[in-house]
């Protein structure tokens, strides 16, 4: 395995860095002096690697996306009933090292900022939550053959469904700055879903 190249790390730095002031102030309450502060990069750099901010905000969603399909895969691949996976899953939106689903999820942050102010943007968040369900479908499935999920009518809806309480449940637990509607989001998911 060979290691990164310098660019690739600087590239990757902005990304990190970038992300984790989106989290905290939304796109649109990130200037770019702020985000060359926190990535330690002059600006002529941030221009070599995106072409605007909004292409900066592209890339950032696009890695996100795949570091959260990737953290979800690694959940599904895991040799346990579909049940105790899904649980895993919405558990984590729960609490983890980063916070809660309402802290550390930029669908949550973004999805009413970006939707009229960057179609590429909206596209591939909109790309990621459709992934997301197709994968929530698949555990339903999977979970009615293994005997840990009870049987839904329509997979494809039931998770997409699912997936939209979640959200909300995560929106409104970041408005009231409370636990509980996750607490008891992941509660209906049990009782609606799990044998």
């Amino acid at each position: 395995m060979t290691a990164p190249k310098k660019s690739e790390l600087t590239r990757s730095r902005i990304l990190t860095e970038g992300r984790a002031l989106v989290l905290a102030n939304g796109f649109g309450g990130v200037g770019l002096t702020e985000l060359l502060a926190a990535s330690g990069v002059p600006k002529g750099s941030f221009y070599y690697y995106f072409a605007s901010k909004e292409a900066f905000g592209s890339a950032m969603l696009t890695d996100y996306v795949e570091d959260y399909l990737a953290a979800l895969d690694a959940i599904i691949a895991r040799p346990q009933p579909a049940a105790e996976r899904m649980n895993t899953f919405f558990n984590a939106a729960l609490k983890s090292d980063a916070g809660s689903m309402a802290d550390r999820c930029l669908v949550v942050k973004l999805a009413a900022e970006i939707a009229d102010l960057s179609e590429d943007m909206r596209q591939i968040l909109d790309q990621g939550v459709t992934a997301v369900c197709e994968r929530l479908a698949q555990l339903l499935r999977e979970g009615v053959e293994d005997g840990s999920v009870i049987a839904q009518n329509d997979p494809d809806t039931a998770a997409a469904l699912l997936y939209s309480q979640w959200l909300g449940a995560a929106i409104i637990a970041k408005l009231s700055r409370r636990p509980e509607p996750l607490e008891q989001a992941l509660a209906d998911t049990r009782r609606r879903f799990f044998i």
